[in-house]
């Protein structure tokens, strides 16, 4: 009996016209990086378990997926540890490699590897699929591509403001607009844990916080009891749930918030700068706003972090993200390299514009013309124009096979393709083709010349 067919949760198949769309959108965020100074590289699709473990927190690594070893990796495995059903200590050694959870830790493993050959600062950018052990859901995959650009071995604040500038260039250019561009401070968020006596708790607070927008203040509050923070640490973060006003008032409604916080001055001072400059030098079509409860939870941002909402109305997650790390590649042995760097969520960037249907129609164009095989004398002069048709950056292509001339009209309408040649005797013989225009109808005699200015 024949096996069913299929794939795993959460991936996907693309047909040519998804693909197109892809590559358009990937086209515009590639231009973008270029015309910023970031420069490509390229990762491998998996890495040493231990360069990923580690690094996205305790709910990050469950969300790791780990490739076995090959051969009986059972063999090595202490038969305490399986008998008492130790899963960590077991996967860590049946499994020394795992998929890729994200670019940017990657990144920095790439950056210690090859310091010497690197000149700092260094702009990258990363276009590469990433995999995640998530539950599959509405723009949630498990495989998905991240399009990521980073600055290493800078510390100036400028980046930051570039990056804000790259976010509203790509958006705009694919006429995304009403995006908004949410900043925060990971100093800021430390200076309120400090200030309400959680600091020992910045990470469960800031896991916590991150997910006001999911499960709602009462969830928030919830959470945050589970994980041991009080209740009147909870009630002096309450003004953080209505943080309202225009940028400007929110950094002094924390400045004053904050008075007793060296760390969570800093951050109000340097989202000031960001801030500030960005607004000097003006942004096309996204809005940039303050977002206090904004906490990206992943524990190796340090400073500013980013995350990128879609237009009113399209319900989806954030389609981009990022921050400030101060010391990433100081885990992989190379100290006091700050780095920054944001991501592009290409998948729900795509779901944003089918739903907003922001595609041109030329970007899942295909062949332009079909000519059509009447035979091999026919087709041997029908491939010798459309090797002129093609040097000339025509799409065009034979039909293959010799069948009926209804069946290969039919093909052509099948596939979109808006032009079909015809080349009989005569037309051999008087150097001619003659050309149909499929939606009109409408067919004329015409030389090669004329063939290529009506179809391009």
């Amino acid at each position: 009996m024949a096996q069913k067919p299929g794939i795993p949760k959460g991936t996907r198949d693309f047909s040519p016209a998804e693909v197109a769309k892809r590559q358009y959108i990937i086209s515009a965020i590639k231009h973008h990086f270029e015309t910023f100074g970031f420069q490509p590289i390229e990762t491998p699709t998996f890495e040493n378990s231990s360069t990923l473990m580690g690094k996205y927190g305790e709910e990050g690594d469950r969300l790791i997926f780990k490739i076995l070893n090959s051969g009986d990796y059972l063999a090595k495995v202490d038969a305490a540890l399986l008998e008492n059903k130790d899963s960590v200590k077991v996967a860590s050694q049946i499994s020394e490699k795992a998929l890729r959870y994200d670019l940017t830790v990657p990144f920095a493993r790439y950056v210690v590897q090859h310091q010497n050959d690197i000149v700092f600062p260094f702009k990258r950018y990363q276009i590469q699929p990433v995999w995640r052990a998530d539950k599959p859901q509405k723009s949630r995959y498990r495989e998905f591509y991240q399009c990521d650009a980073d600055v290493v071995g800078s510390k100036s604040l400028w980046q930051e403001v570039e990056f804000v500038q790259l976010y509203d260039g790509v958006f705009t250019s694919l006429g995304l607009n009403g995006v908004t561009i949410k900043i925060n401070n990971r100093k800021i968020l430390s200076g309120i844990a400090e200030v309400i006596g959680a600091k020992d708790k910045l990470i469960d607070f800031t896991v916590a916080l991150d997910k006001l927008d999911k499960i709602g203040e009462d969830g928030v509050k919830k959470e945050m009891l589970e994980k041991g923070i009080g209740e009147d640490a909870i009630q002096k973060v309450q003004p953080l749930f209505n943080f309202t006003g225009s940028i400007n008032e929110k950094l002094d409604k924390l400045n004053e918030l904050l008075a007793t916080s060296e760390e969570g001055l800093k951050g109000v001072e340097e989202l000031r700068f960001i801030c500030d400059n960005v607004a000097a030098i003006g942004l096309g079509e996204s809005t940039l706003d303050l977002d206090v409860t904004l906490a990206r939870g992943l524990n190796y941002y340090t400073g500013a972090i980013f995350e990128v909402s879609a237009p009113a109305g399209v319900k989806i997650g954030s389609i981009g993200g990022g921050g400030r790390y101060d010391d990433l590649t100081g885990i992989f042995g190379l100290k006091n390299m700050s780095g920054v760097g944001i991501s592009f969520g290409l998948d729900r960037i795509y779901d944003v514009i089918e739903e907003l249907n922001l595609f041109p129609d030329t970007v899942t164009e295909s062949t332009k013309v079909l000519f059509i095989n009447f035979g091999d004398k026919e087709s041997l002069y029908a491939m010798k124009a459309v090797k002129q048709l093609r040097a000339a950056g025509i799409k065009s292509e034979l039909y293959p096979d010799s069948a009926k001339v209804g069946k290969q009209f039919q093909h052509a309408d099948k596939r979109g393709i808006p032009f079909a040649v015809l080349t009989g005797d005569e037309e051999i013989n008087n150097n001619t083709f003659t050309l149909k225009n499929l939606a009109t109808g409408e067919q004329e005699q015409v030389s090669l010349e004329e063939l290529k200015n009506k179809i391009q």
